[in-house]
């Protein structure tokens, strides 16, 4: 048995990197998807991951609140419910403080917080009509970087350094942390709530 086999499930920031690595393990899984993200375009270059997975695809803002309104009802179309919301969106810019212009600030924090609210907020009120089902009514993972908790590595010394900080012999894949998504939006992680996982090669640790 998939693991998410039938259940419904909403992807943001799907279209590149983590979030696309999610839906690819998502779907391999058995999930009923809706991938979202501002374009369909995959950073990394190639086919673009909704046509690969042949799942529904929402262009949208996860900082509009129509936006993620209407993602939370398309996602719940198929089924009646949302089972699984993971926030993946991103708006990143690096670079230093003394350099960050203001409209770059304000769209970081649309993405990178209020989008996350918007998204939970409509996950929420769809999730609290929906019957229990396997001791819940839906999951939500939120997907943020090591780097809230320690300064961004832009330059080669910094990569390097992470390198020789980290215990296991290599740096995190996209992979990695959609494994850790799948087991946090599984029935195997039903007893588990409100924590912070570090899907850092023990980077934190070091």
């Amino acid at each position: 048995m998939k693991r998410l086999n039938g259940k419904t499930a909403l992807v943001t920031g799907a279209s590149s990197g983590i979030g696309r690595a999610i839906a690819t393990k998502f779907a391999e899984e058995g999930a009923i998807l809706l991938l979202m993200d501002i374009t369909e375009t995959v950073r990394e270059g190639g086919t673009p991951t909704h046509e690969i997975l042949k799942a529904p695809f929402f262009q949208g803002d996860v900082s509009s609140e129509v936006d993620a309104e209407e993602a939370v009802r398309r996602a719940a179309e198929p089924t009646g419910r949302l089972d699984i919301l993971v926030n993946d969106a991103v708006f990143n810019i690096g670079g230093k403080l003394a350099d960050t212009r203001l409209d770059d600030w304000n769209r970081t924090m649309a993405v990178n917080l209020t989008g996350v609210f918007l998204m939970c907020r409509a996950a929420i009120h769809q999730m609290q009509r929906q019957v229990i089902h396997n001791e819940v009514r839906g999951r939500i993972v939120n997907i943020s970087s090591q780097h809230g908790m320690i300064a961004r590595a832009v330059e080669q010394r910094w990569l390097d350094y992470s390198h020789a900080r980290t215990p296991l012999p290599r740096l995190g894949r996209s992979e990695d942390v959609a494994n850790a998504a799948l087991f946090l939006a599984s029935d195997e992680a039903t007893f588990i709530t409100g924590e912070n996982l570090m899907v850092d090669g023990g980077w934190m640790a070091g």
